[in-house]
């Protein structure tokens, strides 16, 4: 059964082909799975998969121990909550693997923001690049392993 902070995460969301969203995922009961650098490795590959994007664009992501945020450009072959799927799905199965376990990964669900006209994207793909700072990981950016961006 659905608790209701997953169904209002839900209520309102609309996917439209090339809009740009902000993505946040976190792991289930925010366990620090991403901490492990085996299990960090492995999933930071799949956050570009050709396959798993389809058409849509990975334009900037950061890789947390709980969590991670995408900055993703829909095409339209896969409305936005299939993206996040496959992402999910992937990312999740190589993770295990890596931390020799089973089960869920991944929180249910996804916070999602559709970027308007007027954002910047160059300063939201800085924004989530700078995560590790503002979360005392790292000292600059290019100290942090587990980022990439179009925008550089």
């Amino acid at each position: 059964m659905e608790s209701p902070g997953y169904r209002a995460l839900r209520k309102g969301r609309i996917s439209l082909p090339r809009q740009v969203y902000h993505l946040t995922v976190v792991t289930k009961a925010r366990a620090p799975f991403f901490a492990d650098h085996r299990a960090a490795w492995s999933v930071c590959r799949r956050f570009e998969d050709a396959r798993l994007l389809a058409d849509a664009s990975m334009l900037a992501w950061v890789l947390m121990p709980d969590h991670v945020h995408w900055m993703v450009q829909l095409g339209s072959a896969k409305p936005l909550h299939k993206v996040v799927e496959s992402l999910k799905a992937f990312s999740a199965a190589d993770a295990n693997v890596a931390l020799d376990r089973r089960g869920s990964l991944w929180a249910r669900g996804f916070h999602d923001r559709a970027m308007r006209q007027d954002d910047d994207l160059r300063t939201v793909a800085r924004y989530i690049i700078a995560n590790p700072l503002r979360a005392g990981l790292a000292r600059r950016v290019g100290d942090y392993p587990y980022w990439n961006t179009v925008y550089l």
